[in-house]
């Protein structure tokens, strides 16, 4: 597996490659898919995510906006004022690497001058492409996901993350973000149904045609519920990990999950497999 360097702002980097990463899922929010309203409140955010750090997550991803199906749009100074504080007292511990998961520029701006390192584009700089300068004015690493939301999909599954990701990439590079700064995601769950999520991961290995490192966001799908029988989303978190395994095997470097500790030991067995047959 290659290994590359992820450079991202306030002169930090993560080294992507000899190990599988995982970035744990830190919900400010009232309405999430899962854990919507556990967190809410500041002082709870933050001792969760000192349980994920503790867990072995390389990156708190705060989120102040469900992107779940349906989900209520909130505006964009009620989203700041749910994750601007927990990203301020998060950054207080040099260890800790932070993203920012929004599409909104401003949003993003004061998250990295809060101390975030990442911001994480669930439309993929096609909402807002003004989030791209902020990548690069800041340093700040760049995830930029595939979505099948409000649009025509093409028929073939990696066929459309190639025309949406390297549209994505572009606006990305001409805006001044370095390849570097960038990893892709290929939006498992985003207007995909259970078939197109289990065809991207069955033809995973195709999408390193597109150059970058991968991060993944299987945690608690629906499609993962539809493979095991798991209505509820909480229960998901051992076919979650199988998922993160086959990925990971199959090339993803970054793993963003809810319950960190049961992927962290998946994916310590699948990074020892990779390493036997290096």
């Amino acid at each position: 597996m290659t290994t590359c360097t992820w450079t991202l702002a306030h002169g930090r980097s993560l080294t992507l490659g000899p190990r599988a990463l995982i970035m744990g899922i830190l919900n400010v929010t009232p309405d999430s898919f899962s854990d919507g309203g556990r967190f809410e409140q500041a002082d709870l955010a933050i001792e969760q995510a000192e349980r994920m750090l503790e867990d072995g997550a390389a990156i708190i991803d705060v989120g102040g906006e469900s992107t779940r199906p349906g989900g209520e749009s909130v505006s964009e100074r009620e989203e700041q004022r749910r994750v601007l504080p927990v990203i301020e007292a998060l950054a207080s511990r040099p260890d800790v690497i932070i993203s920012i998961d929004t599409y909104r520029e401003e949003t993003a701006r004061r998250a990295v001058a809060c101390g975030a390192h990442i911001v994480n584009d669930v439309w993929g700089l096609q909402r807002e492409p003004g989030i791209a300068r902020v990548a690069a004015q800041t340093g700040a690493g760049l995830v930029i996901m595939h979505t099948g939301r409000e649009r025509q999909k093409l028929p073939d599954v990696i066929a459309d993350q190639f025309s949406f990701l390297r549209r994505s990439v572009e606006l990305a590079r001409e805006a001044g973000v370095g390849a570097s700064q960038i990893v892709l995601d290929p939006g498992f769950g985003f207007a995909k149904d259970p078939h197109e999520n289990i065809e991207i991961m069955n033809r995973f290995e195709e999408l390193a045609g597109l150059g970058f490192p991968f991060l993944v966001g299987t945690s608690r799908k629906r499609f993962v519920g539809h493979m095991t029988g798991r209505e509820d989303a909480a229960a998901r978190d051992a076919g979650t990990a199988a998922t993160s395994v086959a990925l990971r095997l199959r090339g993803a470097a970054v793993f963003r999950v809810h319950d960190v500790a049961i992927n962290r030991d998946a994916l310590k067995v699948a990074d020892a497999i990779l390493a036997a047959s290096r």
